[in-house]
């Protein structure tokens, strides 16, 4: 083997540059599952809920209301209390507990009881084939729904629903299409709102709430929405119970879709989700920056460094340490004297305190407030380190003005 080959990393660049970007994208694919795995659709089957598309489902009737003009939302939280606009559409399970007041919702409340048993269709899952009726003894409870009860009339009929007066259907007429086995409902202290040609009441408000009960769900579902004057009915049963402009709500936690918090979603949520994009664009610019050299190389300093420099920092830190730094005051301030004497021209026979005397003589006349007699007397006597620093800052300005250099 070559020594050029035996130099050669086990992987190409291009092959390190793949599998990073291959790792990093399955990483965040797999928390971005982790986070939204919750929300994802799931297979629900055919049950009387808004998921369901078969014909107990509800989802042609949200579809029917989005087409209607209403905005159609689904909710899996509990709601604010404060929120009275709009409609709260309720499809409990059969034999599950319904507690509808624990939903919070402050507006008017519609609860369709089920009907049918299913069965499903071995062709498609999310299809399901009528197994007959369901046992009244299978309707949802809770301490609202305990008081009602059902009853089937016999056979296919168009019947014909009357709204009630001091109702939210008052005056409304409607002929809904063919229903099979109409399911109605009593309950004591309920107040009918809709009833067939028998007085056998469809909906009902129960007392002192704004909680309206539906007894036959085949005049939303969507089998019952396939005919165009069922359909026709729904939009006005809606409609009239729908309080303002707010949307219609079609809750799904008592079907057994509550979300729960998942705090791997939070950062990708407001307020938090700038924060993430910060970091996110931090971390892009930090492997960019790993990935591609800025200016040229530095290149490592010597442990022994070479020079003048070196030197006189070596020199410094053995004063330093020997802890002398006092007794270099009087040396610069006769390294400045002698400066200054070759700057001014001072006679050179001149000398100690009469060269000193002379000095300040010079920088009288040039303005001086410095006096060197007076600096050189404290160098012989400076207490600290501080003080040494000052003193020097004094002496290197008094030499500049004697000797007119530049700093």
């Amino acid at each position: 083997m070559s020594e050029a080959g035996g130099a050669a990393g086990p992987f190409s660049v291009r092959t390190v540059i793949a599998m990073i970007v291959v790792g990093l994208f399955a990483f965040s694919a797999f928390v971005t599952l982790l986070a939204y795995a919750p929300d994802l659709p799931r297979n629900v089957g055919c049950r009387p809920n808004v998921y369901a598309k078969c014909a107990i489902g509800f989802a042609g009737l949200a579809r029917a209301i989005g087409a209607d003009g209403a905005p159609a939302v689904v909710s899996r939280a509990a709601l604010p209390q404060a929120r009275t606009r709009g409609l709260l559409i309720v499809t409990p399970e059969p034999g599950g507990r319904a507690d509808v007041g624990a939903l919070g919702f402050g507006g008017p409340v519609l609860v369709i009881l089920p009907k049918w048993a299913t069965t499903p269709d071995p062709r498609n899952p999310l299809w399901a084939d009528k197994a007959g009726l369901l046992a009244p003894k299978a309707m949802p409870l809770n301490d609202l729904l305990d008081v009602v009860r059902v009853a089937r009339a016999q056979g296919v009929a168009r019947p014909r629903l009357w709204g009630q007066p001091g109702t939210p259907l008052e005056g409304v007429s409607l002929t809904p299409g063919p229903i099979d086995r109409l399911q109605t409902m009593s309950a004591n202290d309920w107040t009918p709102v809709l009833t067939d040609a028998a007085g056998r009441t469809v909906l009902a408000e129960a007392p002192g709430t704004r909680i309206f009960v539906l007894s036959d769900p085949d005049l939303l579902n969507t089998q019952g929405l396939a005919d165009i004057d069922t359909f026709a009915g729904a939009s006005i049963l809606i409609r009239s119970l729908r309080n303002g402009d707010g949307p219609v709500i079609f809750d799904v936690t008592l079907d057994g879709y509550k979300s729960s918090r998942n705090p791997l979603s939070l950062p990708f949520r407001p307020p938090f989700l700038a924060v993430t994009l910060c970091l996110a664009a931090a971390l892009a610019l930090a492997g960019l920056q790993a990935a591609f050299r800025f200016g040229p190389v530095r290149r490592p300093a010597r442990a022994l460094a070479l020079g003048k420099e070196a030197l006189t920092d070596n020199s410094a830190q053995l004063i330093r340490l020997a802890g002398r730094e006092a007794r270099m005051a009087p040396r610069y301030v006769a390294l400045t004297q002698s400066a200054a004497a070759r700057a001014v021209g001072a006679p050179k026979d001149l000398s100690g305190e009469a060269l000193v005397a002379f000095l300040d003589r010079v920088a009288a006349q040039r303005g001086q407030a410095e006096r060197l007699a007076v600096m050189s007397a404290e160098a012989t006597n400076v207490p600290s380190r501080s003080a040494l620093t000052a003193l020097a800052a004094r002496l290197y300005r008094w030499r500049l003005e004697m000797t007119r250099e530049r700093p």
